[in-house]
């Protein structure tokens, strides 16, 4: 769920109402408005997160650790 907020007066307002509890709590980020991917790019990143949803959708996954700590030894070759 999005939620877009303007400042105001120092203050962040919620530009449309929404249904979440009262008292919840939320993590606001900046939100750049893009990314500076080219077309060929983001096709890529697309693509490359549909094959991860679709491992995950059969249970092909890993800890974080590990794929965490495998990104960091290409990093260091």
């Amino acid at each position: 769920m999005g939620v877009r907020a303007t400042v105001h007066n120092g203050r962040l307002v919620v530009d449309v109402a929404t249904d979440l509890p009262e008292g919840t709590v939320l993590d606001l980020v900046v939100d750049d408005e893009g990314d500076g991917l080219d077309t060929p790019e983001r096709q890529a990143l697309d693509a490359a997160i549909s094959r991860s949803l679709e491992h995950a959708g059969r249970g092909e996954v890993a800890p974080a650790s590990k794929i965490l700590s495998e990104l960091r030894d290409r990093r260091s070759e």
